[in-house]
């Protein structure tokens, strides 16, 4: 797979180095000359270049990339460029950086973004995610599905303690992904039971939080 990364800072090699190390391809595209280090991932390709601007972008030969990560860290530079890269260059899947979380609720399909990663979301739903029991955290937004990636640390009295999954009535439009127990990942499988202080991850329609969180943690819902 080749990516294409706007922006050669912090964030942007070290997505790079871990993309590199996954086998795929990697260009980092920056307009800073002083953010052009080859050394600092030297298995990248590099390119001096404005990413809002169309000419620079053809050099990139962005339409041969089969994803486009916008990582500065300036707002508008990353919406600007997932835009031409979904628009002009047909690219499969962008993902853009939210640096003001002000500014989240433009980074859409509108403007050329498939997934919008928001830092200062991401770090309160972990701090969320690290400390609560019995309320539905939300981790992550599929953009093209409208649905959610959440998470629940199953309280104690909760209904549904030592209920087999394959039993439990889930909402419609919500699916147990995986169940997070005693620091090992379990696949849900229909007779195995779900116990206190288990996290665990759903993908859920919007819809679907409210009544995935008021039936396995009542108690903790109706406070």
């Amino acid at each position: 797979m080749r990516v294409a990364i706007a922006g050669a800072g912090a964030v942007g090699r070290s997505v790079a180095r871990e993309l590199i190390g996954n086998g795929h391809r990697v260009l980092l595209i920056d307009k800073e000359p002083v953010a052009i280090k080859p050394e600092r991932v030297p298995d990248a390709e590099w390119l001096l270049a404005d990413s809002c601007e169309l000419s620079s972008l053809e050099e990139a030969k962005l339409e041969s990339c089969d994803v486009v990560i916008a990582a500065t860290g300036d707002d508008k530079v990353n919406l600007v460029t997932s835009l031409l890269a979904k628009t002009e260059f047909g690219v499969p899947r962008t993902v853009a950086r939210v640096n003001h979380p002000n500014n989240e609720w433009l980074f859409t399909e509108a403007w050329g973004v498939d997934v919008n990663v928001s830092t200062p979301r991401i770090m309160s739903a972990l701090v969320e995610e690290a400390v609560t029991v019995g309320d539905l955290v939300r981790l992550f937004t599929f953009r093209q599905g409208n649905a959610n990636l959440v998470e629940m640390t199953l309280p104690s009295d909760s209904p549904y303690v030592g209920k087999p999954v394959g039993l439990i009535p889930w909402p419609e439009n919500c699916a147990l992904v995986t169940i997070l127990r005693d620091g090992l990942v379990y696949t849900p499988a229909g007779e195995q039971p779900i116990e206190a202080g288990d996290e665990l991850l759903f993908v859920a329609a919007d819809a679907a939080e409210h009544d995935l969180e008021s039936m396995l943690a009542p108690q903790e819902h109706a406070r």
